[in-house]
Order: structure tokens, then C-alpha cells, then sequence
């Protein structure tokens, strides 16, 4: 299993967050499908004021590329993310277009505890 942890930011309107958060009280049965077809096996998304961190734990075979070749494919994906891109927006430096990035992993108290 691999895990990862993406963030992102909402824009910083109240109504507009809660929206967001609305939506993902009841995320459509497509999105479920992609994201299980991918071989995400599990998903999180926490918020503090308007960033959103995201915890994936992933197949050992899940692939970010042949994610987005499959998203691209996919109206109903396309149509879910043309509708949350309202609500987000990019991280400082990201590039036009990028919206969730992944983070890089600093410490593991696991990993501190064996050394």
C-alpha cells in the first residue's frame, strides 16, 4: 500500500466553502466508481479555514499519470471537477491548471522511533 497527501486551497468565502463541503457530504456515485477504479483505497480530506489537505492511500500498482488519462475520459469526472474548480483555487507557485499538489513528507514517528 502507498499512501499520499495532497493539499490545496478553497477560495476564502464562507458560503462558497460550505458548499464545497456540501458536495462532498454526498459525492456522486461516478466519482466513488473513478476513484476505486484507480486503485485508491482509501481517501481524506480535512480543512482548516480555506486549505484542504488530502490523505490517499493508494494499490502499490496506482499510477497519478493513468489516473488523469482516465479522468480525461471521463465526462462524468470532467463534469465533477469543472464544478469543485469553482470553489478551489491553485496553491501559491503552482502552475495554470494544477490543483491538488502533492506533499512532500517530512517526518515519521514510526520512522523516528525504529532509528
Amino acid at each position: 500500500m502507498k499512501k499520499y497527501c495532497l493539499a490545496l486551497d478553497l477560495k476564502d468565502d464562507e458560503i462558497s466553502i460550505n458548499e464545497y463541503e456540501k458536495y462532498h457530504q454526498q459525492v456522486w456515485p461516478g466519482i466513488v466508481a473513478s476513484l476505486h477504479k484507480a486503485g485508491i483505497q482509501q481517501m481524506e480530506i480535512y480543512r482548516v479555514a480555506s486549505r484542504l489537505f488530502m490523505i490517499m492511500e493508494t494499490g502499490d500498482d496506482f499510477n497519478f499519470d493513468e489516473k488523469e488519462k482516465s479522468d480525461a475520459a471521463n465526462r462524468v469526472v470532467q463534469e465533477w471537477e469543472q464544478l469543485m474548480w469553482k470553489y478551489q483555487q491553485a496553491l501559491p507557485g503552482s502552475k495554470p491548471g494544477e490543483k491538488w499538489r502533492l506533499m512532500k513528507k517530512i517526518f515519521d514517528l514510526k520512522e523516528q522511533s525504529e532509528a
